[in-house]
């Protein structure tokens, strides 16, 4: 009878540390300090549009990282190239992947995701429709 205590108490155990982890990967105010100068970003704007090639192509993610999954429309960009995580210029090349629709609120909890400044830079895009759109490139 004492194994099968033991075996709920791991569990509680990892399923804390597990919710512990994503709180603190996706949500949490420490272990990130916003840039002290962001791309600049027009607050007049309610909604923002951000390209996405990567993890934030499932909306799972989406859904921890801005707290709603949002809508995610087909897009390619033109003249990049995608290396798992990361795009740089390229002639003759494109990236598919998804363009996303955000308030401000949103997009600063992108920029936390993608530890804006210490992993990635935020860059405004020409998408192959001609939308403009925001796109997470690494340092």
């Amino acid at each position: 009878m004492r194994w099968v205590y033991r075996i709920g108490g791991a569990a509680v155990l990892v399923i804390v540390l597990g919710f512990g982890y994503l709180w603190y990967a996706f949500q949490s105010p420490y272990g990130y300090a916003a840039p002290a100068n962001p791309p600049i970003m027009d607050h007049r704007l309610e909604h923002h549009t951000v390209f996405v090639y990567g993890t934030l192509r499932y909306a799972p993610i989406r859904w921890l990282v801005m707290r709603r999954a949002g809508t995610a429309t087909p897009a390619t960009l033109r003249g990049y190239t995608r290396d798992e995580l990361d795009i740089s210029p390229a002639t003759n090349a494109q990236v598919d992947g998804y363009t996303l629709s955000v308030t401000s609120d949103e997009l600063k909890r992108l920029d936390r995701y993608e530890h804006l400044g210490e992993r990635y830079r935020r860059i405004n895009v020409k998408l192959a429709s001609g939308q403009s759109a925001w796109v997470y490139q690494r340092l």
